[in-house]
């Protein structure tokens, strides 16, 4: 167990244990708490509950991440092939329309389920949540050591 990833509450009757790591699981699309349940009831659709351990997927919000990640890689090599492609045998434009928009979509499809699997279980792992921020107007806001670090601030600076 490292220090980032302290143990999890477990189900009732467990002892606590640190969930597996996000890329053994989310490549595999397995439930980020046991491992063994499964991630999506669809082909990138979320199952609502894990059916093993009974964790809620309601945590995870993967966004456009997967998407973005799987153009950005997959887009190099194709435009590479493509780029090669042109100058090996100067297609027409629907040469290129029947070999290499195929070679993009089937090499930016592909990796999306485990994309996001693992940016789900990536959430889970590292305890990710929406950030906040507190606003200089509104420093009640804020968690009390940096409240406790305003205020001596303040205090510094009308002393000096």
């Amino acid at each position: 167990m490292s220090p980032e990833t302290p143990p999890r509450a477990s189900p009732p009757g467990r002892t606590p244990v640190a969930p597996p790591p996000p890329t053994a699981t989310g490549l595999r699309g397995r439930c980020p708490r046991c491992g063994k349940g499964h991630l999506f009831s669809g082909f990138l659709k979320l199952a609502p509950c894990c059916e093993v351990c009974g964790l809620s997927y309601d945590f995870a919000d993967p966004a456009d991440g997967p998407a973005f990640f799987a153009m950005m890689i997959m887009s190099f090599p194709v435009l590479g092939f493509a780029l090669w492609y042109d100058a090996a045998y100067q297609p027409s434009w629907w040469g290129h329309l029947l070999v290499s928009l195929p070679l993009l979509l089937l090499l930016c499809v592909a990796p999306l389920r485990p994309l996001k699997g693992w940016l789900v279980c990536s959430q889970y792992y590292y305890k990710a949540e929406e950030g906040r921020l507190a606003p200089q107007e509104r420093p009640e806001a804020a968690p009390p050591a940096i409240v406790a670090e305003l205020r001596d601030e303040k205090a510094r600076r009308t002393e000096g």
